[in-house]
């Protein structure tokens, strides 16, 4: 008997892009999700799972969380879209007041503050700051790091390192990244950074696009002082910081965003997933001289916009997301609880932990076995997601309203697929 998934999966197969789903062939991957609440998912057949992804670090506070939906359909009734770059609404004002206040007002103690570039996804943020560099600074070229993602648009494709997304496109890239490798220890670090200073002495290098954690690189933590080096490098060079924090911001490493674990602030930082809780939208924050610096003024005609800029319901859902996260201090949250699962899985002894608050990786050696035991642990209701260019980490980034219990569940049901996947 077909079910409701089946003719979903059937449909997509059909008239979706080939590229996009994979289904295994041996079943049980994917599921076809149907609701989801909190840090729960339901799927279409009416079973229940347990989020550890929160749908790519979207759902920061809680899938469906109830006062971020009532502000989008509050919105919706009043104002569904507007336009954006010729007449506004009063929300894209707020958020863009709101953004400069968690940012470079905070960060400065109120001395400067951030001027925003509106987006819908986050590889346009980072393209917003690409265009952003090579207006201030003339130079064209950027430092990218391996293992990087930033996106797959044909401007973010030249700072997303891995071949498998860039190959295929190559002969259509103008190819101004240059890459050098991501630190993980103290003595990469130093080589590394003799390595960057020689390309801003040789090359016309206008940025350095890091994350400060890397996410899809396998949950990828730098050595202490590789932010404050990166930002030295730039304030000698000229050459502009930008790091992307569009997976580590808003808490999910237990602060509100991932550079201030070093204290250090961007000149561009890149924004998106957890920003809204579930609306397409995106950031680029930049500091308010380098923006001024980089865009004339309009004179009618923006040179960089799009039609949904600063969407009514998206800056709505946003600034009730920001409310959720400060009312309930989830940055907060997620470091004491990013602490305690850290040890947890420690204590599973089968492989490399690494992370930050509640954004954490299980590394497992042993080739294609993390894909086993998500697609294991599927099965016995809890979606996790492998990361990394092997695909060897499982990843852990649930919603920071997770509740311990919750955690400790999974705990139970890794190690219980870690035994079944020997």
């Amino acid at each position: 008997m077909k079910t409701k998934s089946d003719r979903v999966l059937r449909l997509l197969g059909q008239y979706e892009s080939p590229n996009v789903l994979w289904v295994d062939p041996a079943g049980g991957w994917p599921i076809v999700w149907e609701r989801a609440r909190g840090a729960e998912v339901w799927d279409a057949a009416g079973r229940k799972y347990l989020d550890l992804t929160a749908a790519f670090g979207v759902a920061a506070a809680g899938h469906a969380n109830a006062r971020v939906v009532a502000a989008g359909q509050k919105q919706m009734g009043r104002l569904l879209h507007a336009m954006g770059d010729v007449h506004p609404h009063a929300g894209k004002a707020e958020l863009a007041r709101a953004l400069s206040g968690l940012t470079f007002e905070r960060w400065s103690g109120g001395r400067t503050f951030g001027k925003t570039i509106f987006c819908n996804s986050g590889f346009e943020a980072v393209e917003a700051a690409l265009k952003t560099a090579l207006l201030a600074t003339g130079k064209r070229d950027i430092i990218a790091f391996t293992g990087g993602y930033h996106g797959l648009g044909y401007g973010a494709l030249n700072a997303t390192h891995r071949a498998h997304f860039r190959g295929p496109f190559a002969a259509q890239l103008r190819q101004f990244g240059r890459f050098v490798p991501f630190p993980a220890t103290a003595k990469d670090l130093a080589a590394v950074e003799k390595q960057i200073r020689r390309l801003l002495r040789t090359e016309s290098i206008g940025a350095i696009v890091a994350e400060p954690i890397q996410a899809r690189g396998g949950i990828h933590v730098p050595p202490r002082g590789f932010l404050r080096v990166l930002r030295q490098a730039c304030d000698q060079s000229g050459a502009l910081l930008i790091l992307d924090e569009i997976y580590t911001g808003f808490g999910r490493t237990g602060r509100w965003f991932a550079c201030e674990h070093e204290k250090t602030a961007p000149d561009l930082v890149c924004l998106g997933k957890a920003l809204t809780g579930g609306f397409p939208l995106s950031a680029c924050v930049g500091r308010n001289d380098v923006i001024d610096k980089a865009w004339p003024r309009s004179e009618g005609e923006a040179i960089h916009t799009s039609t949904f800029l600063g969407h009514p319901v998206g800056c709505a859902m946003a600034l009730a997301q920001i409310g959720e996260l400060q009312r309930r201090r989830l940055p907060e949250r997620s470091a004491a609880l990013g602490e305690w699962l850290a040890e947890e899985l420690r204590g599973l002894k089968s492989g490399a932990v690494r992370g930050r608050g509640l954004m954490l990786g299980l590394e497992l050696r042993e080739p294609g076995r993390a894909l086993r035991v998500v697609k294991d642990i599927l099965q016995r209701g809890f979606i996790l997601l492998p990361e990394g260019a092997d695909a060897s980490v499982i990843s852990l980034t649930p919603p920071l309203t997770i509740t311990r219990a919750q955690l400790q569940s999974t705990v139970r049901a890794l190690r219980a697929s870690l035994l079944a996947v020997a």
